[in-house]
């Protein structure tokens, strides 16, 4: 059997790329211990990855004793509304800057490109005076509408579109296709790995998001995931540290977005296997 000789600098960057991704994944390996561990455990020995006693009373107090399914529920909703309507707009609003004529879109494209240079934080007081302004503090639409619209969807979806020579297009409208069906059954299944992006990234960032939930509502039965658990993690069902109940939550939070990117992983990663070679 041939033998694989190693060279002695492939040996090192496997070593340094094993150690980073020990770091990397260490705090998480502790999170999921942490969350079977009790309270005065997780106290003493907080780094340990093997839990002293087992214990699953932190899912059960989850579950069973807090508000945790109802905020489970809410991210759910918000999160499946968001992606749904930043997948429709990002990818109407990126074909009508890559291909349709207008005035102004130079323009139009510069102040999406601008919006994507502006820290989030920047925003959140304009934000909730337009909510409080027309009504929709404290809503399920203040909750959803001002996620449905992402600069950087619109962003890549318009360099994906770019990249799709125009000649499909050209092809399409001699058949007799408009705009839409142009776009809708032509354009649109060929920027499938785009698509995907945007799905993964919108499905992420309106699962993680905090800062706009905070200043678009203060109803309880409105409260999400990430609301929800920095309120465990500042002492709201009890005194004392709560290591398991909050990492415990941490981690059922993590699922989902985890799911969803193992299964779009290679999709994700092959950005052109949409466009057409000419």
């Amino acid at each position: 059997m041939r033998q694989t000789r190693w060279a002695p600098s492939t040996v090192v960057l496997h070593v340094v790329l094993g150690a980073l991704a020990l770091v990397y994944i260490y705090p998480f390996l502790i999170s999921i211990a942490t969350s079977f561990k009790t309270d005065a455990d997780a106290v003493a020995n907080p780094l340990s990855l093997i839990p002293t006693t087992w214990s699953t009373a932190a899912y059960q107090r989850l579950f069973l004793n807090s508000d945790f399914p109802l905020w489970f529920r809410n991210s759910v909703i918000v999160t499946v509304c968001v992606t749904l309507g930043r997948v429709m707009f990002s990818s109407a609003a990126g074909y009508a800057l890559a291909r349709l004529p207008f005035r102004g879109r130079g323009v139009v494209f510069g102040g999406i490109v601008a919006v994507m240079a502006v820290p989030g934080v920047v925003l959140l007081i304009p934000r909730f005076l337009v909510l409080n302004t027309f009504g929709m503090y404290n809503t399920w639409s203040g909750i959803i509408v001002p996620l449905l619209v992402d600069a950087a969807g619109v962003f890549i979806m318009k360099n994906f579109f770019e990249s799709i020579p125009p000649a499909v297009e050209e092809a399409a409208r001699i058949d007799g296709a408009g705009t839409f069906r142009v776009y809708w059954s032509v354009v649109l299944p060929m920027a499938r790995p785009a698509l995907i992006t945007i799905i993964i990234l919108s499905f992420q960032g309106s699962w993680n998001e905090l800062m706009h939930f905070i200043v678009a509502s203060q109803r309880r039965d409105l409260i999400t995931l990430t609301k929800g658990v920095a309120q465990l993690s500042s002492g709201q069902l009890s005194q004392g540290s709560q290591f398991p109940l909050t990492l415990g939550a941490a981690v059922i939070m993590t699922i989902p977005v985890a799911v969803l990117f193992f299964i779009f992983q290679r999709k994700i990663m092959n950005m052109s296997s949409g466009a057409v070679k000419g």
